[in-house]
């Protein structure tokens, strides 16, 4: 990953509102986000799993960007554009991360999802364990694998929470694996991170996962931004 944190979002979108709110994401609301200093990359990825839910992650050159006045400014002065979609994310989960763990480099097709939780007094097992899952994914089909950890800035809720209905959800902890064929995800759900594995490992049950293919992805240089 790029940087030192990330902001991490999943959502699901009226199906009415998609095709209007993929322009809106696409051509000012993804040239408005990489505007910001500090912001490096953008992405946003679709459901595989026929639902309506996207996932979208901001890469940062630090945590301090999470609370920077720029940041906080775009937040609190949303666009018309903007103030007319908000309402239609539903189910919101926006996460402001620290990135503990990466391992591999780029961005390939398909992304594997992991929202989870530590047990009490397991948080130490559980990191270690994930740590060792991002070095062991590696090989045909696979290009990358993450470890996120929320760790949310003091911040009044913003005018964008507050129209989509107040202060957003948040993850936990978040492993995302990354890679050109869909089967190393697959796999790596089967072995390394199937729910009863994590579990022995320190992870709460309630664990929540999600299948996208790679809808966008944009960068200040694409921008034409230094």
């Amino acid at each position: 990953m790029l940087g030192k944190a990330a902001i991490a979002m999943w959502w699901d979108m009226d199906p009415a509102w998609r095709e209007e709110f993929e322009d809106w994401h696409t051509h000012e609301h993804f040239p408005e986000r990489l505007g910001i200093p500090g912001f490096l990359r953008g992405s946003r990825w679709a459901s595989t799993d026929g639902g309506d839910g996207f996932f979208v992650m901001y890469e940062l050159d630090r945590h301090e960007t999470l609370a920077s006045p720029e940041y906080l400014a775009r937040l609190n002065q949303p666009t018309p554009w903007s103030a007319k979609l908000m309402p239609h994310h539903r189910n919101m989960v926006r996460s402001l991360c620290r990135v503990v763990d990466t391992r591999g480099a780029g961005l390939a097709r398909h992304a594997l999802t992991l929202r989870l939780s530590p047990a009490p007094g397991r948080d130490d097992e559980l990191r270690e364990y994930l740590g060792v899952a991002c070095r062991r994914f590696g090989g045909p089909g696979a290009t990358a694998a993450h470890l996120l950890l929320t760790e949310s800035p003091a911040i009044p809720v913003t005018t964008e929470q507050a129209i989509r209905g107040g202060r957003d959800a948040a993850a936990d902890w978040i492993f995302i694996a990354n890679g050109y064929d869909a089967k190393a995800l697959h796999a790596l759900r089967r072995t390394d991170a199937d729910d009863d594995v994590l579990v022995g490992h320190g992870a709460l049950p309630a664990i929540r996962q999600g299948h996208y293919a790679l809808s966008c992805v944009v960068t200040p240089a694409d921008l034409g931004r230094s």
